[in-house]
């Protein structure tokens, strides 16, 4: 891999241990998947990227930033203004052996080419008995926080989550993004990466040589006693916040980043909620029908007799994702699932 990642990367260190030296890297989520996706290039060479801008201007996120220059326009290149189109192409490339990775610009986007999605790239493997996987990581900007307009901001986790065939994860951070992406760019089926559009400059360790830490399942990011909150992609962080406030009034809260949305981690999630035996469950897409829903539903059916109250949600509302100017009312905020919290603690058996 060329070094000209490393070089344009702020707050570099490498820590020696008493094995072998581990090279930890602070970085952005923008430099992190910019990374995975430059070594995964290097090291797969029927890997293609390609998508609305992702060429020669590194993508309106800087995510493709210079991986043309390095490895050839060939392998990574423009496509025109078609998300059906984009899509269908990764069918096809995917179907002469190889691992297509295109990028939806926004997440609101994705909808011109669900066809593709659902009815070419989740059932051709069914469809050809195994004969034509489909190894196509489809990177997709998503959720809000970047006050953007009507179409740049949506989460559309759920519609993904529920159709058969397709695997769907979200980063939380820098660190889970290399490692999620480098993961789901080997996998055999295809897999719906989406990057939480308002976490792309939170910096933070990436720790390149953490092999033990397999990236399947959930992961709690910290441990708690008390409640159980139960998030993905940019809520980790906010439910992070929010555990810290908590602890303030000596309520100490657990916070499981999810991961995978599809498939969910039953066990993981079971675990963390039958020690604690409480759970709220954040997310931004609206209430209804939301992943929420089957998050809850496995969390009762695993931890029934032990739940001291029924799980709560705190998500977005009923009502078609809004422009940035009313973003900050639409998304979870910290008061919202601080009083989520509550319920759940002062719940009542009738």
């Amino acid at each position: 891999m060329s070094n000209s990642i490393l070089e344009s990367t702020s707050g570099e260190s490498t820590a020696m241990s008493a094995d072998k030296p581990v090279s930890v890297t602070v970085m952005s989520m923008q430099q992190a998947l910019n990374r995975a996706l430059d070594e995964v290039l290097a090291e797969n060479p029927k890997a293609v990227i390609f998508g609305e801008d992702c060429g020669r201007l590194g993508g309106v996120f800087r995510i493709t930033d210079g991986l043309q220059a390095r490895h050839g326009a060939q392998r990574v290149f423009d496509t025109p203004l078609a998300e059906s189109g984009i899509l269908g192409m990764s069918v096809g490339l995917a179907m002469a052996g190889f691992h297509p990775i295109p990028e939806v610009q926004f997440d609101g986007f994705a909808y011109p080419a669900i066809n593709q999605i659902v009815c070419q790239i989740a059932r051709m493997n069914y469809r050809s008995r195994g004969t034509m996987p489909m190894p196509i990581t489809l990177r997709v900007p998503s959720f809000g926080g970047i006050r953007a307009p009507e179409h740049h901001g949506e989460s559309l986790e759920a519609l993904f989550a529920h159709v058969p065939g397709l695997k769907v994860v979200s980063p939380s951070n820098p660190h889970e993004a290399y490692h999620l992406l480098k993961y789901a760019a080997t996998r055999p089926d295809p897999v719906i990466f989406m990057e939480p559009k308002s976490r792309y400059w939170q910096k933070g360790e990436v720790d390149f040589a953490a092999d033990g830490d397999a990236p399947t399942g959930s992961k709690v990011m910290r441990e708690g006693r008390h409640l159980t909150l139960v998030a993905w992609g940019a809520m980790v962080s906010r439910c992070l916040q929010v555990a810290e406030l908590a602890a303030e009034d000596g309520i100490d809260i657990e916070v499981l980043d999810l991961r995978w949305l599809k498939p969910i981690d039953a066990a993981g999630l079971a675990a963390s909620v039958r020690k604690t035996r409480r759970a709220v469950v954040v997310h931004e897409a609206p209430l209804t029908s939301g992943l929420g829903a089957e998050v809850a539903q496995l969390i009762t059916q695993s931890c029934f007799d032990t739940l001291k109250a029924p799980v709560e949600r705190v998500t977005g509302f009923d009502v078609p994702y809004p422009s940035g100017d009313l973003e900050d009312e639409y998304i979870p905020n910290i008061d919202r699932i601080l009083f989520g919290i509550q319920r759940v603690l002062e719940y009542k058996r009738g």
